[in-house]
């Protein structure tokens, strides 16, 4: 299939709250993380039999990153989005996605703080 030929399945503005963060006082609080992830996806099949088991289904995206990125305390939103996009590209047979890890606060002065990584099953030696 040709890179044009991809279709794309967004989620956007997935806030989770977890413990994140390098300094004392913020490994004792959870504070929000909001997420904006996109999947390269065919979304032929599905959209010819309109059934879900054809679809990427981003609900179970969804739960499956909330539920890792609650699981445990981290330090970075870089090793949150590197987590994230390893995990979508290993569970659900997306060949491409982007991750985009927000910290809304982080900095005084600043709406928001965040990193996006894009990643590849081709970017593995065995990809």
């Amino acid at each position: 299939m040709e890179q044009a030929d991809i279709d794309v399945v967004s989620i956007e503005g997935l806030t989770i709250e977890t413990i994140i963060g390098v300094y004392d006082w913020e490994k004792e609080k959870k504070q929000s993380l909001v997420l904006d992830i996109q999947m390269s996806w065919d979304n032929q099949r599905a959209a010819t039999t309109d059934n879900i088991d054809d679809a990427l289904d981003y609900a179970l995206v969804s739960e499956r990153v909330s539920a890792w990125v609650a699981e445990k305390p981290r330090e970075l939103i870089e090793t949150v989005a590197e987590g994230v996009a390893t995990l979508i590209l290993n569970e659900f047979g997306v060949q491409n996605v982007e991750v985009r890890v927000a910290k809304p606060g982080a900095v005084p002065n600043a709406k928001n703080v965040a990193v996006t990584v894009r990643r590849s099953v081709f970017d593995s030696p065995f990809g």
